[in-house]
């Protein structure tokens, strides 16, 4: 079985830093490919496109990060995923790797009922086309990926409305919880996670004596 790490709640900071020595741990080979599972309290990330939508004054704590795309909001209620993944042994397909992770998201919705999908120049995961219930923007270094997914679960969606994540407008962010009218916790969305993350992953997986060389450092341009 391929490790996921379940962090709980931690504070954006320390998770960054924690997740930057797994990648670096990743790279030499001492760790296999690895899911982080993980909430934040309430946080602005922004990615290498930058701010374009105001976060800035968004009255929340800004972290810019290296990961592809602009701001995006983290907070209690939303399932935040850092795949720490060695794309040399998946043929060092960025994009794939990007589809892999909206799979894993489509999956796990879908055991609660909602019909999320992708959509055609809109990375992340949507609701019929029109809301969108979880953001993607990764980061790649050596050809290790790192940063991730956020799924929307049962949170407070009225951050989002306070500047424009992945440069859209708020309201059509969506969770779980509201496309199916009832509560919803993070950690009963965690197994179906696990489960898709094991079904998209475990066959590209490669022993902890694999090490990556020679890649530069680099973000996808994936929004957040």
């Amino acid at each position: 079985m391929l490790p996921v790490r379940d962090w709980g709640v931690r504070e954006y900071a320390p998770a960054l830093a924690e997740m930057r020595e797994l990648v670096a741990a990743r790279r030499e080979g001492r760790i296999p490919d690895t899911l982080i599972l993980v909430e934040h309290p309430p946080v602005v990330t922004v990615g290498v496109q930058g701010d374009d939508g105001g976060a800035a004054r968004s009255g929340l704590p800004v972290f810019a990060v290296e990961r592809g795309g602009h701001a995006t909001y983290h907070g209690p209620g939303q399932l935040v995923g850092y795949p720490i993944v060695d794309l040399e042994a998946r043929g060092r397909d960025v994009r794939r790797f990007v589809r892999d992770l909206e799979g894993i998201l489509i999956d796990a919705t879908a055991a609660f009922g909602v019909p999320a999908a992708h959509l055609a120049g809109q990375p992340g995961v949507w609701v019929e086309g029109r809301r969108k219930i979880a953001s993607i923007g990764v980061a790649v270094e050596h050809w290790v990926t790192f940063h991730g997914f956020a799924l929307n679960v049962d949170l407070d969606l009225e951050p989002f409305s306070r500047f424009q994540p992945c440069g859209l407008d708020g309201g059509l962010m969506t969770s779980i919880a509201r496309e199916t009218g009832r509560s919803v916790s993070v950690a009963a969305v965690k197994e179906p996670v696990r489960r898709a993350w094991e079904a998209r992953f475990q066959a590209g997986h490669t022993s902890p004596t694999s090490v990556s060389t020679g890649a530069p450092a680099r973000a996808d341009p994936s929004a957040a």
